[in-house]
């Protein structure tokens, strides 16, 4: 009954996390707008800046940390942030009349979701792989499928709340669902001692575990470049919608919705099919479908915002399995360093993310740069994530002979 609960608590601490993960990009049109927040191109991108970095230094602080305090405490800390996160969007609304102000708690509030990104997310992978050792691959699918659910509820709920009149009701809804999760996440185990040898933090690190295997760094690489194409469709998606093809609010968020519902149901689909469709093939083919997708993106014409929508459906589906199996697959090959492995990786992947989130507005302003130009020379990290995943493979290949 406990790891039943367990595991309740995680699967829906993956749902919360992902809905407050994209709150910030559902509801970019009342950031930008002029009878809101004002906030520039390079404003909007640079609220972000703060979520990368604090994401990135928990994720590569969570497994040490996890080691002094227990990976339960290290889970409620980032739920806890994440409830500090969304309370401090509520209370920016108040502050619109004083832009510095209002900025300022904007930045604040995403340096928190960061923390919480950071701690939570690496925590909910390595409690899901020691759930199912048997199944690892599935098992981290099947969680980031809860996350990717979480974040397609975002935008509708954005919608919603826009539609209704008060777009404050997102970060309202979030504080209630995040606080009912902590407390009752308080009560459970959630021991490291239950964890399996292999993943447990438990014990101070050896030093031979503290150098790097040189095949991190191909992992770290793949992670990072996952992050800005990721994050070139889930931030910047509505503002392509807004300002190059001219599309409505409504279609804007719909466009961020139909790139999450695929993400999800990506991931869903390669958990269910992998007896017939091995992780290995997904993991190549899927890369190159993400190309395309920029190329085709870069191309769709101005009065066919339909045509886009579907273009972001696809990329969703090109960038679903990725994560998870980068993930998964590190765990299984680094074993030296598995407990550090997840931290490692969703650090790299929000490096990706700030280096997407905030360099869309300098490269608009100084380079001159389009989005639909971004869109097609994205392509080319796309094209860089299929070499480095034949590269992944083969390696996992040859370590398991």
């Amino acid at each position: 009954m406990a790891q039943r609960q367990e595991i309740a608590a995680v699967y829906a601490a993956a749902v919360i996390q992902g809905i407050v993960l994209v709150t910030f990009p559902a509801v970019s049109a009342i950031f930008t707008s002029a009878a809101h927040y004002g906030l520039s191109t390079t404003e909007y991108g640079g609220m972000f800046v703060p979520q990368a970095v604090t994401a990135i230094l928990s994720s590569l602080l969570g497994a040490r940390l996890t080691r002094r305090i227990g990976g339960k405490r290290v889970f409620l800390i980032g739920l806890a942030t994440d409830l500090l996160s969304m309370a401090l969007l509520f209370i920016s609304q108040f502050a619109t009349d004083n832009h510095p102000l209002a900025y300022g708690i904007l930045l604040a509030a995403t340096a928190c979701l960061g923390v919480g990104f950071g701690f939570a997310v690496p925590t909910l992978n390595t409690f899901t792989a020691a759930f199912f050792p048997e199944k690892i691959d599935t098992a981290v699918l099947t969680l980031n499928a809860l996350l990717g659910l979480g974040t397609a509820l975002a935008p509708i709920f954005a919608i919603i709340f826009v539609g209704l009149g008060f777009w404050w009701g997102l970060p309202i809804l979030m504080s209630g669902l995040t606080l009912a999760l902590l407390l009752f996440s308080l009560r459970l185990p959630l021991k490291e001692e239950s964890l399996p040898p292999m993943l447990a933090n438990t014990g101070p690190a050896r030093p031979s575990a503290a150098k790097m295997p040189a095949r991190f760094w191909i992992y770290a690489a793949f992670a990072l470049i996952y992050g800005i194409c990721e994050t070139l469709n889930a931030n910047w998606a509505p503002v392509y919608m807004s300002t190059e093809l001219g599309a409505s609010v409504t279609l804007a968020s719909m466009a961020l919705t139909v790139f999450w519902v695929t993400v999800t149901g990506g991931r869903v689909l390669f958990a269910v099919v992998e007896k017939w469709c091995p992780p290995h093939w997904t993991y190549r083919a899927l890369p190159i479908l993400l190309a395309l997708t920029f190329l085709a993106t870069a191309w769709t014409p101005k009065a066919h915002p339909f045509v886009a929508i579907l273009f972001f459906g696809v990329a969703g589906l090109g960038c679903s399995a990725l994560l998870p199996l980068v993930i998964s697959f590190g765990q299984s090959e680094l074993t030296s360093m598995t407990a550090s492995v997840a931290g490692g990786m969703i650090g790299f992947y929000q490096m990706g993310y700030g280096l997407a989130a905030f360099g869309v507005g300098p490269l608009q302003a100084w380079a001159k740069l389009t989005l639909v130009s971004i869109y097609g020379w994205a392509s080319l990290f796309a094209f860089a994530l299929t070499a480095l995943a034949f590269v992944i493979i083969a390696g996992t290949k040859t370590a398991a002979k």
